[in-house]
């Protein structure tokens, strides 16, 4: 297997852009979540190296790659993949994309579909779902909440054990550090006013999707995720989707080998 990685970075109209490539043959781009760089499709592209050349960048404002000071949108990030392949001389890649990337592979094959030989996303942001004004006003609401509250909440932890408040509480904070964390996957998907976020939403579009697409979702992921894979079945003709039955969220790192084995299958079916 050839699994010697190369890192690189090219200097793009946003600034320095860095991936991750290893392989050779059928070009494989994947594009990682809002929680995570590039790093999370290593062991996936480490499996299909003998017989795909995989491509793996930090989107801007993510790892390694810069962060400009700019407005972050699903439309830039679509405009700098395509700069980036265009860089690379790559006319024609399989996407994969995972949650947030799922978004923007999927923004990207409608707007440059000539480019696009197939989708493969797994448990894709980027559609309405029931859930969409409760979440975007919870992940606002957490962002402004100062650190000291969690503080105090966690001091008295046994009260809010006996008022069955514990595991919200944990659960908020621990969503708050991550988003922290991540401020451009946070601003991507919450931190913008919510018509903005609405206007990039694909939902409206996937009719128009004319290349393959592969759906892969985590059967213990979260209900708004699985209505979310649900809804890109549902909107596009060609959609096809499997539930990995034992599994929730980061579908890249928990289960490389079959994420792996299903991304080839896909392209070789």
């Amino acid at each position: 297997m050839n699994n010697l990685f190369r890192n690189s970075r090219r200097k793009l109209s946003q600034g320095l852009l860095f991936w991750r490539e290893v392989g050779d043959g059928i070009p494989v781009v994947f594009l990682h979540g809002a929680w995570n760089d590039s790093s999370e499709w290593v062991a996936v592209m480490e499996i299909l190296s003998l017989g795909f050349h995989c491509f793996a960048p930090d989107l801007f404002g993510f790892g390694e790659s810069d962060y400009p000071n700019i407005h972050y949108s699903i439309d830039l990030q679509v405009e700098c993949l395509a700069e980036f392949l265009q860089a690379l001389k790559l006319e024609r890649v399989y996407l994969v994309g995972h949650s947030l990337g799922g978004w923007i592979a999927a923004s990207y094959a409608l707007k440059y579909p000539e480019q696009v030989y197939g989708l493969v996303l797994l448990a894709p942001e980027g559609v309405e779902t029931e859930a969409l004004d409760k979440n975007y006003k919870r992940f606002q609401s957490l962002m402004k909440r100062p650190l000291w509250i969690f503080k105090i909440l966690r001091i008295i932890r046994p009260l809010t054990k006996v008022l069955g408040l514990d595991t919200q509480i944990e659960q908020d904070w621990q969503q708050q550090q991550l988003m922290l964390q991540n401020p451009t996957g946070s601003e991507l998907l919450f931190l913008r006013q919510l018509p903005e976020i609405r206007a990039e939403l694909v939902q409206n579009k996937l009719d128009f999707v004319t290349v393959p697409v592969f759906i892969l979702q985590g059967g213990k992921d979260s209900s708004d995720a699985l209505a979310k894979s649900d809804s890109y079945v549902k909107m596009i003709p060609q959609a096809r989707l499997k539930i990995i039955d034992h599994v929730g969220k980061s579908l890249p790192e928990k289960c490389a080998a079959i994420v792996a084995g299903e991304i080839r299958d896909f392209i070789k079916g």
